[in-house]
C-alpha cells in the first residue's frame, strides 16, 4: 500500500522553503518551531528520502523539489476550486511566482503583465534570473513560469516559442574615441580584445560569444565591469566604462541621439526565448500565458520552433 502524503507536512516543508528557516516558518505557520521540524522529520521518513538541506537558507533537495512543486500545484488548485465554489474572501488574491531574465524585465515583460484581466486578482512574485538559469527555478518548485532560453520542457511543464531577444554592440563615442581609435579602419576583431567590456556577471557569456563570432582570437579582454542590472549596464555602457551587448530597444533610443556607437551594425545578436510553465489547469496562469504570449509577439518578433 502506497504511504500517503500528509497534507499539513507537505505545507509545511513549502513554508520552510519559502521562508528560508524553520523559525520563519514557524512564525507564518503559527506554531512552534519544534512543531515545524517534527512535521518536516515525520514526512522525510514516510518518503524515505532527505528533503531539505540543513543551511541557511533552508534549500530542498531533488526529491524535496518533487513535493515542493506537488505543494504549490495542490495550492494552486485548492484557491481555484474554493473560487469556483465562491468560498474566497472578499479581496482574496492569486499568487503567482514567474522567474525571467533581467532583460525581459527592463524592456517587453511588465508591460504584458499589465495586460492581464484585474478580475482575476492576480499578484507576481518575480524571481529575476539570468535566461539560461530560470528554468532552475521551476525545476525547484520555486517558479510555476519562467520566461528561459532552454527549449527543452521542464518534468511536468509546457513550454512555447516566444520569440528571440536582439542585442547590438555598442559603446559611447568617447569610449570608441579612446579604445578603439583605429577602428572602423582597423577591423573591429583586431581593436576590441584589450578593450574594458561590461558583463552582467560572471555567468554572462553573451559579449564573448559576440566575439568568438567575430572569429578573434581571444575572447573579451581581461579588463572587465561587472553590472548585475539591466538599467546599471546600460548606465555604464553611456558612461564609456567599456562596450556591452545592449537589447536593441534600449539601445534604439540613444543610437538615434548620438549618445551610443552601434559597433557592428550587420550584426546581431540574438537569443531565443521560450516561455514554460506548468501543466496545470489554472485560468489565472492561462491569462498570463496568452498576455506574455502577445506582448512577446510585438516586441520580440517570430518565435523559436519550441
Amino acid at each position: 500500500m502506497m504511504p500517503e502524503l500528509p497534507l499539513d507536512q507537505v505545507r509545511t516543508l513549502l513554508a520552510v522553503v519559502d521562508e528560508g528557516t524553520f523559525d520563519a516558518a514557524a512564525r507564518v505557520l503559527h506554531v512552534t518551531p519544534s512543531a515545524v521540524s517534527q512535521r518536516v522529520k515525520a514526512l522525510e521518513q514516510r518518503t524515505g528520502r532527505v528533503l531539505l538541506t540543513r543551511a541557511k537558507p533552508v534549500r530542498p533537495t531533488e526529491s524535496g523539489e518533487v513535493i515542493v512543486r506537488f505543494a504549490r500545484q495542490l495550492a494552486r488548485l485548492e484557491r481555484e476550486a474554493r473560487a469556483d465554489l465562491g468560498m474566497t474572501g472578499a479581496g482574496e488574491t492569486t499568487r503567482l511566482s514567474i522567474a525571467v531574465n533581467a532583460d525581459s524585465l527592463a524592456t517587453w515583460f511588465l508591460p504584458a503583465l499589465s495586460q492581464v484581466p484585474e478580475d482575476l486578482r492576480i499578484c507576481f512574485e518575480l524571481r529575476r534570473e539570468d535566461e539560461a538559469h530560470t528554468a532552475t527555478l521551476l525545476r525547484e518548485g520555486r517558479g510555476m513560469a519562467a520566461v528561459t532560453s532552454s527549449p527543452e520542457p521542464v518534468a511536468g511543464c509546457s513550454v512555447r516559442g516566444l520569440g528571440r531577444m536582439r542585442y547590438l554592440a555598442v559603446a559611447s563615442p568617447d569610449f570608441v574615441d579612446r579604445w578603439l581609435h583605429r577602428w572602423p579602419e582597423v577591423p573591429l576583431r583586431e581593436v576590441i580584445g584589450d578593450a574594458p567590456v561590461i558583463a552582467f556577471d560572471r555567468r554572462d557569456d553573451l559579449q564573448d560569444r559576440f566575439l568568438r563570432e567575430l572569429r578573434t582570437a581571444e575572447g573579451a579582454g581581461a579588463r572587465r565591469h561587472f553590472v548585475p542590472t539591466s538599467e546599471g549596464y546600460l548606465d555604464a555602457v553611456v558612461a564609456g566604462m567599456g562596450w556591452g551587448l545592449v537589447p536593441e530597444p534600449q539601445a534604439g533610443p540613444l543610437l538615434r541621439a548620438g549618445r551610443l556607437v552601434n559597433l557592428a551594425a550587420d550584426r546581431l545578436s540574438e537569443v531565443p526565448l521560450y516561455w514554460q510553465q506548468w501543466k496545470l489547469d489554472s485560468a489565472a496562469l492561462a491569462a498570463v500565458a496568452e498576455a506574455v504570449a502577445a506582448a512577446a509577439g510585438n516586441a520580440l518578433g517570430a518565435a523559436p520552433r519550441a
